[in-house]
């Protein structure tokens, strides 16, 4: 039996996004801000809970392509009120439209959201060594800085906790615990990353 991080439990949707997605190291700017929006959406919630629905976010939300979310009216918004297939909390919705904006903005600027955004790890993926669940930190110093920083540029609904969960998911920190083979396998990802 693989020993797994705990958090995964049994639920296969859970299993799969453990085993193939969560910590390996992404500089996709669509899966970025993706993170961005749901870790955002998950506040209050269980991630099951968001992963249940992001297939439907996908779907209502464009794909998560921040040209067409900056366009949200009133009539879109209130569109997204009313599907069940989503969190349908109004700050959550808005803050996905101002972060939209806010993304933008910072492309606009100069600044490349995707480089700014790893910039908090220097670059590259941290490579923790945590036994146990418990031990795994809710924030971080990098989450505590990204997380001012966002706020500064405008964004909602990036505190430390959620831009942490955002650096865990993205790969900018390797939180698998040592006896996940996961926990290899990704650091093993991030050394290729790191010489590509």
């Amino acid at each position: 039996m693989i020993e797994r991080c705990a958090w995964a439990g049994n639920d296969p949707l859970y299993v799969y996004y453990h085993d193939t997605e969560w910590g390996v190291p992404t500089d996709d700017a669509r899966t970025l801000f993706e993170f961005l929006v749901l870790e955002g959406a998950q506040a209050g919630l269980s991630w099951i809970t968001v992963l249940r629905k992001r297939e439907r976010y996908r779907a209502v939300f464009d794909c998560f392509d921040p040209e067409r979310i900056v366009r949200y009216d009133e009539a879109k918004k209130a569109e997204l009120l009313a599907d069940a297939g989503i969190i349908r909390n109004r700050a959550k919705i808005d803050a996905a439209i101002v972060n939209a904006r806010a993304w933008l903005d910072l492309r606009d600027a100069g600044t490349d959201p995707v480089a700014w955004l790893w910039s908090f790890v220097d670059g590259e993926p941290v490579q923790n060594a945590f036994s146990a669940l418990a031990e795994i930190p809710a924030t971080t110093p990098q989450s505590d800085a990204m997380s001012k920083a966002l706020k500064a540029r405008g964004f909602k609904f990036v505190g430390s906790t959620i831009c942490y969960a955002l650096m865990q998911a993205a790969g900018m920190t390797n939180d698998h615990v040592v006896a996940c083979p996961r926990h290899r396998a990704v650091a093993e990802i991030a050394r290729l990353r790191s010489r590509a």
